[in-house]
C-alpha cells in the first residue's frame, strides 16, 4: 500500500472530482480556437516532413569522352529558313554539327504561324561540302571567281528568287532540335554563312540588311530538374533598323541531380554573358547568333533528402505543447476577467 501511494505521488497530472470543475463559455471558446490552431500547424508540420529538401556539393568533374547534349528553340522571325545554317565547332575546330545531329526549321508566316518544315542535317551537310565556313577567305575567293566568270546557275537564280519572296512576305524561321558535341571548349552559331557569299549579297543586297533579331525560346545542356532555371529561356533580341552580331558566352557547370529514390539524373546548368557588336559600313563579315561555351571543371551534386522522424515528432510536441500551455494561460485570464467584471460591487456604510 505505501508503494501505491508513493507512486501516486508522483503523478503530474491530478485529478480532480467531476462535480469539482466548472464548464464556461469562454473555455469552450478558447479550446475551439487551441483545437483549430493545433490542427493548422500539424498540417503544416505535415506537409513540411513530406517534403524533400535539396543539398549541394561540389567536387572536381572526372568525366571524361563523353557528349554534350545542346538543345536549341530558337525563332528568326525576319529571316527565311533557306537562308539559315546552324554550325558547332569544338576549341580544336573539328565540325560536329553532322554528327548524330538532329535539326529541324519550321517556315513561319509573318504572324507566326508554321507554314512548312525541314530537315536541316542533310541541308547542312550539302552546304559544307560545297561551301567551307565563311571565315575561309581563300575558298571563297575561288569559289566567287568562278561564280563571276560563269555567272550564277539555275538553282541559285530559283533560290534567289524564293529567299526574296520570303522576305517580301515577311517569312521567319524556328530552328530547334538537338546537337550532340564533344565535351570541350567550342561554340555552335546561327547564320547566313552557309550561303555563297554572292548569292547572299544578290539576297540582301549587303550585310547590314541581314536582321538577325531572334527569340530564344529554350537553350539547355541537358534534361532538365526540379528547380532549375536556364538564363536564356525567353531572351528576345529585336533590332529595328541596324544589323549585328550577338555573343552569348557560356559557362557550363556539369550538374547531377539525384533524386530521393536513388535516381541519378546528370545534366548541366549555366551561367551566360552576352554582347552585341554593330555591324560597321565596311565590315565583311556576316551578322549571326554565336553561342561560345565552355565547362567548368568543378561538377555540382544536388540531392534531394527527406527530414527525419525524430524531428518531425519533436516539433510536433513543441507545438502540440505550446499551444496547450498558451490556451490554458488564455483561458485563465479570461475567466478571471470575466469574473471580475460580473462580480457584483459591495456598497459600504
Amino acid at each position: 500500500m505505501g508503494v501505491k501511494q508513493a507512486i501516486k505521488s508522483l503523478d503530474a497530472f491530478p485529478r480532480a472530482e467531476e462535480h469539482l470543475l466548472q464548464k464556461t463559455q469562454s473555455g469552450a471558446l478558447v479550446s475551439i480556437i487551441g483545437l483549430v490552431i493545433m490542427a493548422t500547424l500539424f498540417l503544416h508540420e505535415l506537409s513540411y516532413y513530406l517534403t524533400t529538401y535539396t543539398v549541394h556539393q561540389m567536387s572536381v568533374d572526372l568525366k571524361r569522352g563523353e557528349t554534350l547534349p545542346i538543345h536549341i528553340n530558337v525563332t528568326f522571325p525576319s529571316l527565311p529558313c533557306d537562308v539559315l545554317s546552324v554550325d558547332a565547332i569544338d576549341m580544336s575546330g573539328k565540325h560536329e554539327v553532322d554528327l548524330d545531329t538532329n535539326i529541324w526549321k519550321l517556315r513561319l508566316n509573318n504572324y507566326g504561324h508554321i507554314i512548312g518544315t525541314e530537315y536541316l542535317s542533310d541541308l547542312v551537310e550539302k552546304e559544307h561540302a560545297s561551301h567551307k565556313h565563311d571565315d575561309d577567305k581563300g575558298h571563297h575567293e575561288d569559289l566567287d571567281m568562278k561564280l563571276h566568270t560563269h555567272g550564277f546557275d539555275q538553282a541559285a537564280e530559283n533560290m534567289i528568287k524564293k529567299v526574296k519572296q520570303a522576305l517580301a512576305n515577311g517569312e521567319g524561321c524556328r530552328v530547334f532540335g538537338v546537337l550532340d558535341v564533344q565535351r570541350v571548349a567550342g561554340n555552335f552559331h546561327i547564320s547566313v554563312h552557309g550561303l555563297n557569299i554572292f548569292v547572299a549579297q544578290m539576297i540582301f543586297e549587303g550585310s547590314n540588311h541581314v536582321n538577325v533579331s531572334h527569340i530564344i525560346h529554350d537553350l539547355s545542356f541537358g534534361p532538365k530538374y526540379p528547380g532549375l532555371h536556364n538564363p536564356l529561356d525567353g531572351t528576345m533580341r529585336i533590332l529595328h533598323d541596324t544589323s549585328g552580331t550577338f555573343k552569348y558566352y557560356i559557362k557550363i557547370v556539369p550538374t547531377e541531380y539525384r533524386y530521393i529514390s536513388k535516381e541519378v539524373l546528370p545534366t548541366n546548368q549555366f551561367s551566360v554573358t552576352e554582347y552585341f557588336s554593330p555591324m560597321k559600313e565596311f565590315d565583311r563579315t556576316w551578322p549571326a547568333v554565336y553561342f561560345l561555351y565552355d565547362l567548368s571543371p568543378i561538377t555540382v551534386t544536388i540531392k534531394e533528402e527527406r527530414r527525419s522522424f525524430l524531428h518531425f515528432i519533436t516539433r510536433l510536441c513543441a507545438i502540440l505543447g505550446g499551444t496547450f500551455a498558451l490556451t490554458g494561460m488564455l483561458d485563465r485570464w479570461m475567466y478571471r476577467l470575466i469574473e471580475v467584471a460580473t462580480k457584483p460591487k459591495t456598497r459600504f456604510r
